[in-house]
């Protein structure tokens, strides 16, 4: 497995991802994640994720239901203090460390 931790790819230059592209980009070989999709998850980073959870966890169950695993809602709630990036974002870790959770996460259903 060549997996890159997801959070080498956040907010880094040049492609500048946000927090669910770089779980895309980080499992991209893994999972044959598309650039253009990586692309268009730009769209949920920030806050913009259905129902405003955070964009890491949004793309890290994105990724394990392509392979029928269950969702790490509840383990990330648990770990991260919450769901929501509103409610999360800054306050008990930086967006670097969700991501990183979220990618750990991921890891341990693979």
């Amino acid at each position: 497995m060549n997996h890159q931790n997801s959070v080498n790819y956040f907010h880094l230059l040049p492609a500048n991802l946000n927090c669910a592209q770089a779980i895309l980009r980080g499992f991209q070989q893994e999972f044959g994640i598309s650039n253009q999709e990586i692309d268009d998850y730009r769209a949920f980073g920030g806050g913009r994720a259905p129902e405003g959870v955070c964009g890491a966890l949004f793309a890290a169950n994105r990724l394990l239901r392509q392979i029928g695993k269950e969702s790490v809602v509840e383990e990330f709630s648990k770990n991260a203090g919450g769901l929501l990036c509103a409610d999360i974002r800054d306050k008990h870790f930086t967006c670097a460390e969700y991501v990183r959770m979220a990618d750990e996460l991921v890891q341990k259903k693979l």
